[in-house]
């Protein structure tokens, strides 16, 4: 029987329950709202894609994250793969749909940027998407700093905050260096027609942003 929407408002709750119970430190870039946001993009997504199954869509949205390092952590690319793995026994303990564990483990596990673990099923492609959205427009140029103050990283190289000398790009060190690193290129990379509708239409919004930094760094002294 396919799950209806009561159904699946009543596993988000429960979901968001026991995240809440399992929540540890604080990251703006990765909370709650984050991971309603993904459900919401996915399920967006899903509308133009007939067959996406939203209750694997669902789980994997809220638990993508599960484990989740700091961005500077050795462990950072294992991090979606931890996360499928401690999502099977979270949600078959909650009662979750058995045959629908496998799906939403290879949908977490395949979302990462970092992971480069191709997706195979619509739903992976799906929360990919969802997930890299978040990446992009005014979401994702807030969610870019705030990471980038929480690593200590510049915000832009002084001498050449776009990268036109030649010099070795670093996401490490300057924040906008991600831009061009990362962020630009994911609407590329997008699997889904409906995904990469959106993603042009975010990284517009990135691309403005640089746009108007180099126009008030080239002003010059008042």
């Amino acid at each position: 029987m396919i799950p209806d929407a009561d159904e699946r408002e009543t596993w988000q709750a429960r979901l968001e329950a026991h995240l809440a119970q399992m929540a540890g430190g604080t990251d703006g870039a990765h909370d709650a709202h984050h991971l309603r946001r993904v459900w919401r993009s996915a399920r967006r997504i899903a509308a133009t894609e007939p067959g996406a199954d939203l209750m694997v869509l669902l789980a994997a949205a809220y638990l993508h994250d599960l484990v989740n390092p700091p961005k500077d952590s050795p462990l950072r690319a294992q991090a979606s793969r931890l996360s499928a793995r401690d999502a099977r026994p979270l949600l078959a303990g909650m009662g979750f749909d058995p045959e629908r564990l496998d799906a939403v483990a290879h949908a977490i596990e395949a979302h990462s940027f970092s992971a480069g673990i191709a997706p195979t099923t619509l739903e992976a492609r799906i929360l990919q998407d969802a997930d890299r959205l978040e990446a992009l427009g005014a979401i994702g140029l807030a969610r870019c700093f705030y990471t980038g103050g929480k690593l200590g990283t510049e915000l832009w190289d002084a001498a050449d905050p776009m990268g036109q000398s030649g010099r070795r790009l670093d996401d490490s060190r300057c924040s906008v260096d991600h831009f061009f690193l990362k962020l630009l290129r994911l609407p590329g990379q997008m699997g889904t027609a409906e995904g990469r509708r959106l993603a042009g239409r975010r990284a517009r919004v990135l691309t403005l942003f640089l746009r108007q930094l180099v126009a008030e760094l080239d002003e010059g002294p008042v």
